[in-house]
């Protein structure tokens, strides 16, 4: 099935029901097309390029996510596990997680830009759910900054809530509908290559451990 085919399953888990819907919702298109127009810079400058991560061989958007989605979570930990005198550290974590979502959105951008429109639409409800977890955390230190460190605590943790959301459905865009640029070496070892000839080491696809698990075993000969 194609990209832009819609997609229904009964037997999907009600999440991934739910990113397909999202798909096929036609109530997001008005987005999409505002978001289209603000990020068309983005598709084919040299800016895109670099914010996709083409220099580096592949999609640098996943990378990144790390950062924001680590330091929230350290200061959730340091919420839970701590006392007072971890205080200032949660707030320094959730301003960093702040300042690393910028980049982070960037490069996400930039990867919308060249996605397929079923795709666009789970990405804009990806955005949305970010954009209201980044509120919540930006509530967050400012509430933590006037020493009201019960509610900073409470917003983060509601944050999180949201991201986990909102990291489902960057999930979905990646592994189901493959929004993350690669370098076509990989693309054109995925169906028929076990190395990459233009490569020092050896690249494993998927395709190949799956063909390899139903090979048959070549008998070895006796030892002597």
């Amino acid at each position: 099935m194609s990209a832009d085919q819609p997609l229904s399953s009964p037997d999907l888990p009600p999440a991934a029901k739910a990113a397909v819907g999202l798909e096929n919702d036609q109530r997001l298109d008005p987005a999409v097309a505002k978001a289209a127009q603000l990020t068309h810079s983005l598709r084919d400058s040299a800016t895109g390029s670099a914010l996709r991560g083409e220099w580096m061989g592949h999609a640098l958007h996943p990378a990144l996510t790390d950062l924001p989605i680590g330091l929230f979570t350290a200061a959730a930990a340091l919420d839970l596990l701590g006392g007072k005198a971890t205080h200032p550290a949660a707030q320094k974590l959730v301003g960093l997680g702040l300042l690393s979502a910028v980049p982070t959105a960037l490069t996400g951008w930039a990867e919308w830009s060249r996605a397929d429109h079923r795709a666009q639409r789970v990405g804009i409800a990806h955005a949305a759910l970010n954009v209201a977890s980044l509120g919540l955390y930006a509530g967050s230190w400012m509430a933590r900054r006037r020493s009201h460190h019960g509610l900073g605590a409470a917003l983060s943790l509601a944050g999180s809530g949201i991201t986990v959301a909102a990291a489902y459905l960057g999930g979905h865009l990646v592994t189901v509908r493959e929004v993350a640029s690669r370098h076509p070496a990989f693309t054109s070892a995925q169906d028929d290559a076990q190395f990459l000839p233009s490569g020092p080491g050896a690249y494993d696809t998927h395709h190949d451990l799956r063909e390899n698990d139903h090979a048959p075993t070549q008998p070895q000969p006796p030892v002597p």
